[in-house]
């Protein structure tokens, strides 16, 4: 069952809960799109791009995912409008299995290597990324494993703190320094700490000063190299943490910051409170990385390894 095993019990009512205010306001745009229309036609179909781009699912997803039924409904000739919706839910789960495929993600235990899962987290502040890292830190714990967590996030005090927090409440050891250190210093600790003690799991929390693009790509770089040296395949994964419910400006972060580094992985939190959960659709598509874990609520357990077919099920169902 591997080390993600216990994501998946029991989780859909969480998904179906959290995804509820999308969902509805989805379906009530859908129901006007169609209304009064028993077949897909050029009417309906404006509409329905009218729907996406609102549920922002963002204008150059929006477009290919109309393409794909424009092409279905020239093949089928006539589509009910009574369809829709599964054809929407198969469209949108083949385009999310693209990225998928494109990008396959390992999981720390299907490596088969001996040496530390590293996970170098990154996203603006006010994303829940240490509150992520907190999360994920507890689930990873719960499944056996040894984690260690590196405060990288050197410029602010409140960060360090507050991965300190979590890691006290999650029973892991926090690898820190002083204030404004050097981030690169504090990865480097991490790992050797981490090696040292037969580690499973390193998540390293890094600052989010968008802002200061260059100094971010130089520092995010020099983290990366300095890494290596203690463990040659460092990082395994860097993960984006983004807010969900600020819908287009996650968006926007996503692109700033796939230009400054490589990103591997997506986090998409705060789905619960917003009905912007189309944002998942676009963002994965349009950046080409796939979403890893879906945040949707405050409780440890309601962050979630994404399932692209439960996420469509639950929004389209």
């Amino acid at each position: 069952m591997g080390i993600f095993g216990f994501f998946n019990k029991s989780k859909k009512e969480t998904l179906d809960k959290g995804l509820e205010k999308t969902k509805t306001s989805v379906f009530d745009k859908l129901a006007r799109a169609v209304a009064g229309k028993s077949k897909v036609d050029d009417d309906v179909l404006d509409n329905l791009e009218e729907v996406l781009i609102t549920s922002d699912v963002g204008v150059d997803t929006t477009l290919k995912i109309i393409q794909r039924i424009e092409e279905r409904v020239a093949r089928d000739k006539y589509v009910s409008t009574s369809e829709l919706n599964g054809i929407l839910r198969d469209e949108i789960a083949a385009l999310l299995e693209e990225t998928e495929k494109a990008t396959p993600q390992p999981l720390p235990d299907e490596r088969g290597e001996s040496s530390p899962y590293v996970i170098l987290v990154v996203g603006v502040n006010g994303v829940g990324k240490t509150t992520t890292i907190g999360k994920l830190a507890w689930q990873f714990k719960q499944a056996g494993k040894k984690v260690y967590l590196g405060a990288a996030d050197t410029f602010r005090a409140a960060a360090v703190d507050q991965l300190c927090i979590w890691g006290e409440r999650v029973g892991v050891p926090v690898v820190k320094q002083q204030m404004g250190s050097d981030p690169a210093s504090v990865a480097f600790d991490t790992l050797q700490s981490a090696k040292a003690n037969g580690a499973d799991v390193v998540l390293i929390d890094t600052a989010g000063r968008l802002h200061n693009k260059v100094g971010l790509m130089n520092e995010l770089k020099k983290i990366k190299e300095v890494m290596k040296k203690v463990l040659p395949g460092a990082p395994d994964e860097v993960l984006l943490v983004l807010d969900g419910s600020t819908g287009q400006n996650a968006f926007e972060q996503a692109k700033q910051f796939a230009a400054v580094t490589q990103i591997t992985s997506l986090a998409i939190t705060k789905l619960d409170g917003t009905a912007k959960g189309g944002v998942v659709i676009g963002i994965s598509d349009q950046l080409k990385v796939p979403v890893k874990y879906i945040g949707l609520g405050e409780g440890m357990e309601d962050l979630q390894l994404f399932d692209r077919r439960q996420f469509v099920d639950s929004l389209f169902k």
